[in-house]
């Protein structure tokens, strides 16, 4: 019998953040935090989103929807060069979703900031139906993505009807 040692640092070698995909991929290096690093992902996304809500709504939706497509591709790509679907390092997924929640606070005061933030990590952590079944099913940069687009849907609704 051969006992393979596991250990998930041994593929952070493969990163670079001299390559753009793997910086972007990586929430500009933040992933790279050994402690809770989709936590860490999430909060480093909080900036960025409050440079956004600057935008018009339209604006914010296209740079969003930009973000997806661009998202896709580059944690495919980073997936591909680390050797691993969705290492815990791949944080861009976390961008998106919490600035998908974020987008229906009522207001942008740090409760509502804070209250979005643990709702979609409490989601996102859990991965209630269907979002596990999509995070075992859906491979590659789609599969990487929409845990946290539809996790980040669901808090948003929530943060909505709170909001009312």
């Amino acid at each position: 019998m051969i006992l393979v040692y596991y250990n998930k640092n041994i593929y952070k070698e493969r990163l670079s953040l001299r390559n753009p995909l793997h910086f972007l991929a990586t929430g500009f290096g933040t992933g790279l935090i050994s402690f809770i690093p989709g936590t860490i992902g999430s909060l480093s996304a909080i900036p960025l989103w409050w440079l956004m809500t600057f935008l018009s709504l339209k604006i914010y939706l296209l740079i969003l929807l930009i973000s997806v497509i661009i998202g896709i591709y580059l944690c495919h790509r980073t997936s591909c060069d680390i050797g691993i679907h969705d290492h815990s390092s791949i944080v861009w997924d976390e961008f998106i979703g919490i600035w998908i929640t974020l987008m229906m606070i009522p207001c942008i005061t740090w409760q509502w900031i804070l209250l979005g933030f643990i709702i979609f990590r409490i989601i996102d952590c859990l991965k209630p139906w269907p979002i596990c079944w999509l995070d075992k099913n859906v491979s590659g940069g789609i599969g990487i993505m929409i845990d946290d687009i539809i996790a980040g849907m669901i808090a948003a609704i929530i943060i909505y009807n709170l909001g009312k």
